[in-house]
């Protein structure tokens, strides 16, 4: 890609992918058909069909966005390496297969490497609920005879704990309290589905969530949210290459604090009739920025406030609350010329007019984005290679950012 002018236009925001992958192991709690619609075709979407689809359920694409998933009776209720390793979101599958079978063999998790993120919250919270572990091989086997209903106090506002809780406690005998549960829009979402599948939920999306059990779920049609993570990437790219334009679908409830950071820097948002309205004139302002669960800042949103410091007036700091190693693409950036300073939980980004074209490589999903999105206020051309992190999470990136008058070419 090449540094552009200003964006203009209209960018359709597709399903969140923090989403749709926990509906997908969700769906295995039926028998039946369910159907996903809004669905973005991304490459974590295909892994999570395969993954399901070696459990021995039938996933198929019937139209652009609609995803079907066929559960029959018969669940092999193990998650396998190869698969597994591929995404840290495949864990998503313990709570359903415990739920459902009593039993789960599930691999350690894989992913972006974003530093120790182990499960011992999941772990802890299903045992409260008389789940039994084990450890060996690589793998995690868990059974319980009957999941019963009980207060867990989770010690940080995980979203993965809490959504393996949510859907273990679903069948629970008795009622389940899920106190600091993560207030993530992904999570209401999950809780709406949930209950049109028969559950009974109260709370999903506030910090309190209870659970009563029921005997038996049913198959259900369900609308994704949009996506979030991939509007904030393109208020990100309205920040650096500056312009006026709307995020179709995208909701501005879901990013309350990224909307008034992104204020404070200069930029002007606002909910519209379809969606999302952006205007960024001129260059924008420094500001400090620190990662926190929602609704604070979201931690996918950091690598994107580094990019548009880089370039932004003044210096800022950015501090991750959340995980430990996700500065790793500040070389990359560095290598574009931007003057960041990295120690410990912060960076200290210093902005200058324009960046320098240089190849750089994605080392994750976010932090690719992030480098295409410095790309569009450096002069010259920048290639990011390894850009299949990004596929794994934006459906036709590079070409919803050309469509907007960005100078970008998929490799």
């Amino acid at each position: 890609m090449r540094g552009s002018g200003p964006l203009e236009g209209s960018v359709r925001v597709e399903g969140a992918k923090n989403s749709v992958l926990k509906l997908m192991a969700a769906s295995l709690m039926a028998d039946g058909r369910s159907v996903l619609r809004n669905v973005p075709h991304i490459v974590d979407v295909e892994i999570m069909s395969d993954l399901l689809t070696s459990m021995g359920a039938n996933v198929r694409r019937t139209e652009d966005h609609v995803l079907t998933i066929d559960v029959g009776p018969d669940l092999i209720a193990e998650a396998p390496y190869e698969l597994v390793e591929q995404m840290r979101a495949s864990i998503a599958v313990l709570g359903p297969l415990l739920a459902r079978a009593g039993f789960a063999r599930v691999a350690l998790p894989g992913g972006d490497n974003f530093g120790p993120r182990p499960i011992d919250m999941h772990i802890a919270g299903l045992e409260a609920l008389g789940v039994e572990f084990h450890s060996a091989h690589g793998y995690i086997e868990a059974r319980c005879d009957q999941l019963t209903g009980n207060r867990v106090v989770l010690e940080f506002p995980s979203v993965g704990a809490t959504e393996n809780l949510l859907m273990a406690a679903v069948r629970a005998k008795g009622t389940t309290v899920i106190d600091n549960a993560a207030r993530e829009p992904e999570i209401a979402d999950l809780c709406a589905f949930l209950v049109r599948m028969g559950a009974r939920i109260v709370g999903g999306g506030t910090s309190s969530i209870e659970i009563e059990g029921v005997d038996e779920l049913s198959p259900v049609d369900h609308t994704v949210i949009p996506d979030r993570i991939e509007a904030g990437t393109f208020l990100a790219a309205l920040g650096v290459a500056g312009g006026e334009i709307t995020l179709e679908g995208a909701r501005a409830d879901h990013m309350d604090m990224l909307i008034r950071k992104l204020g404070d820097m200069g930029m002007r948002v606002s909910p519209s009739s379809d969606g999302v309205w952006a205007q960024s004139k001129g260059r924008i302002r420094a500001a400090d920025v620190s990662t926190l669960p929602y609704p604070g800042i979201a931690t996918d949103y950091k690598p994107f406030f580094v990019a548009m410091l880089a370039v932004a007036e003044g210096v800022g700091i950015v501090t991750e609350n959340l995980f430990s190693g996700r500065f790793r693409y500040v070389d990359e950036l560095v290598r574009m010329g931007a003057d960041i300073r990295t120690e410990g939980h912060h960076a200290v980004v210093r902005g200058r007019p324009r960046l320098s074209g240089a190849p750089v490589r994605a080392p994750d999903i976010r932090a690719g984005a992030a480098l295409v999105v410095a790309g569009l206020g450096a002069d010259g051309e920048t290639t990011v290679m390894d850009a299949h992190h990004i596929a794994r999470g934006y459906e036709h990136f590079a070409d919803k950012l050309a469509a907007v008058g960005a100078h970008v070419t998929p490799s």
